[in-house]
């Protein structure tokens, strides 16, 4: 998958997970939007993270810790918000999806995060 393909996939993800949020599928949804921030971290860790990127193709896959190394890389140029808003995509990994143990309030209420992941995203392809 190309780099651009990872924002458009991003995108897609995102308005799925949005109609579970319309549903009130808490778990669907916090699933998605985990996949949405992934998706995001990936693209910006071409350009912003290189060395983590390279890492993951050599090792043929993304572990969880190469994505927090890629998150951590990132926030430290373009800014807290990235960091914050992977970390909010972890939570409702685990607490939304496996154990779910989110509400759709809480679920609905911290999206934003997400979605300003994919605005930084989508802002970097304008930039490339």
């Amino acid at each position: 998958m190309n780099m651009a393909e990872r924002v458009e996939l991003a995108r897609k993800l995102l308005d799925e997970a949005k109609g579970y949020v319309r549903k009130g599928e808490a778990i669907q949804a916090s699933e998605k939007l985990y996949k949405v921030a992934e998706e995001a971290l990936k693209y910006l860790s071409n350009k912003y993270a290189a060395e983590v990127s390279q890492e993951a193709s050599k090792g043929g896959r993304w572990t969880t810790a190469l994505l927090f190394k890629a998150a951590e890389t990132i926030a430290d140029k373009l800014g807290e918000n990235v960091r914050r808003s992977w970390n909010t995509a972890w939570t409702l990994h685990v607490e939304g999806f496996h154990e779910a143990n989110l509400g759709i309030g809480y679920v609905t209420k911290n999206m934003k995060d997400v979605e300003e992941l994919v605005r930084v995203a989508e802002k970097e392809t304008h930039l490339a």
